[in-house]
């Protein structure tokens, strides 16, 4: 299992519209019911700061979701918007877990 963490800052004024954008690929996420995908996306109590954690059981998976246009999309906006801090990306394998993440 491999992890992915990205945090990024977006000006305020694009905070709403952010959320939006991740609403509508996480939406398609859900569609698509990949059982070996799993998306988290957190927001730092500034209102514009955000983490998006998923976690992938294999690389098809993970291309599955880098694939779908609606996060294509959601990150060119994203890119596009004027960002206060440029994405921070981090990759990581699973060492331990309290429970099973792929049940």
């Amino acid at each position: 299992m491999k992890a992915v963490k990205v945090t990024y800052t977006v000006r305020s004024e694009f905070a709403a519209k952010n959320k939006e954008n991740i609403k509508a690929f996480l939406d398609e996420v859900k569609q698509i019911g990949d059982p070996g995908m799993r998306y988290n996306v957190f927001v730092a109590e500034d209102g514009k700061t955000f983490s998006h954690l998923s976690m992938y059981t294999n690389d098809d998976s993970q291309a599955r979701f880098l694939n779908l246009e609606s996060f294509k999309s959601f990150q060119k906006q994203r890119d596009e918007s004027g960002l206060e801090a440029k994405p921070k990306i981090e990759a990581f394998t699973l060492f331990q877990s309290s429970h099973d993440v792929f049940n």
